[in-house]
């Protein structure tokens, strides 16, 4: 693992060494999408696939609040067995240390936790683990959230050859080479360039024999797998969406990912949830929020119609009447209960919340006098000036305006902090607050 101690786990994921469970996670995802070896051209496929590895590792041990404490405390030569800053000599063994935190231990790093492949520099017996997890995002309506939805699509991976049962040999007579390269290892240490005229030790899968430590010649190869110890097989599966759930949850296929035959099972296939914007409502945990468009009529008079089409197709009817004379205004909300989406596992549902919107008539709807004078007639007065005492102008002249759609041309053209769209500046102050002229 020296050549390991040197990557920064936190730059390998490109965050601070203060980051959250949550900055961790989602920096993982990124980089494991734009690193995923089947994402790129097949001759960089080996690139990135140390890059994943990488990538695997650095989330393994950051997601973890004990591994990251003693990733932090001393390196990634906390997970060498008889490593440096006081694992070594008499002192415990770390395989009783890990043991204890994490339930098994890490075999000093021979088991391959992190399904780097092949065993670890300086590892003792290697430790089958669980496949590597593939992530993938899924997208969905807001529709489909609401109802639930199951969905059936195939796919394609790997699976343990048959024919060989995962050795890569034709028979169990022929016998595998130890890979020269690595020498057994299933390693190789190589030089990474980090920055202008900077190298970086790093271990990564052996190339020659892809991280196994042997390989067999050719006419010893499996026929059926040709010595790569899988073979792809199509199956098809079952996506199910539960009703009420939400963004950026996960939905797990479990062992539905590709198998190897170093590890003890396959991993699983990680669907992470992202939802597609909705034309007409917002969420907010399990409530809704829409905008409702009424007339100026029905704002000082009320109304009773469908005023929306729901998720799961219904129409709301609201029917809305108004005592004493109640007026509804702009931005009243109207808040509806148990009409917001459903909570998982419940037939409990959110609440609903309807921001008005009054809609004015269009110019030129009154075309005669006589309708000015009874819309006149109906509605309030208008309001009359209230002059202070003493304030009573002494003339009054009637000036020409336009409409204008903003506040956009207040100020324009100084430096007023005041005018609009301007944006005040702090001035820098000292120790004691506001700094004062220099005499």
């Amino acid at each position: 693992m020296s050549g390991v101690e040197e990557q920064d786990l936190y730059e390998v994921l490109n965050i601070s060494r203060g980051a959250t469970k949550a900055e961790v996670k989602k920096a993982y995802h990124k980089a494991a999408l734009t690193s995923h070896p089947d994402k790129v051209p097949e001759d960089e496929r080996e690139e990135a696939d140390v890059k994943f590895k990488l990538v695997s590792q650095a989330y393994e041990i950051l997601i973890d609040d004990d591994k990251r404490s003693l990733y932090d405390q001393h390196g990634m030569a906390a997970f060498e067995k008889g490593g440096a800053n006081g694992f070594s000599g008499a002192g415990p063994d770390l395989d009783d240390i890990l043991a204890q935190m994490f339930g098994g231990g890490m075999g000093g790093m021979g088991g391959d936790p992190f399904g780097m492949g092949g065993g670890m520099p300086g590892g003792g017996q290697r430790r089958r683990a669980k496949g590597r997890n593939e992530m993938q995002e899924y997208q969905v309506t807001l529709e489909e959230l609401y109802k639930g939805k199951t969905t059936k699509f195939a796919s394609t991976k790997n699976v343990i050859c048959t024919n060989c049962n995962g050795s890569g040999g034709k028979n169990e007579k022929v016998k595998a080479k130890t890979c020269d390269t690595c020498k057994g290892r299933g390693v190789q240490t190589k030089l990474q360039p980090v920055g202008p005229g900077m190298v970086t030790q790093a271990t990564v899968p052996c190339s020659t024999c892809e991280g196994r430590g042997n390989f067999y010649a050719e006419k010893d190869k499996c026929k059926k797998c040709k010595g790569q110890r899988t073979i792809k097989q199509k199956k098809i599966l079952e996506l199910y969406v539960p009703r009420g759930s939400r963004e950026g949850e996960h939905i797990v296929l479990a062992g539905e990912a590709d198998q190897n035959p170093d590890d003890a099972e396959p991993g699983d296939i990680i669907f992470e949830l992202e939802e597609i914007p909705h034309d007409t409502f917002n969420r907010a945990g399990a409530d809704l929020h829409a905008e409702l468009e009424i007339s100026l009529v029905e704002a000082l008079t009320g109304f009773n119609r469908v005023v929306l089409i729901h998720l799961d197709g219904r129409g709301i009817q609201l029917n809305v009447q108004q005592p004493e004379g109640k007026v509804i205004r702009p931005d009243d909300v109207l808040k509806i209960e148990g009409e917001g989406m459903p909570h998982k596992r419940s037939d409990a549902k959110g609440d609903l919340y309807l921001t008005v919107k009054v809609n004015f008539p269009e110019d030129g709807w009154l075309q005669t006098q006589k309708q000015v004078d009874a819309v006149k007639a109906v509605l309030p007065p208008a309001p009359e000036i209230k002059y202070k005492p003493g304030e009573t102008p002494e003339t009054v002249d009637e000036v020409e305006f336009e409409v204008v759609e903003s506040l956009e041309g207040f100020g324009a053209g100084s430096d007023d902090p005041r005018a609009a769209g301007a944006e005040w500046e702090d001035e820098e102050e000292g120790p004691g607050g506001a700094q004062c002229a220099q005499q």
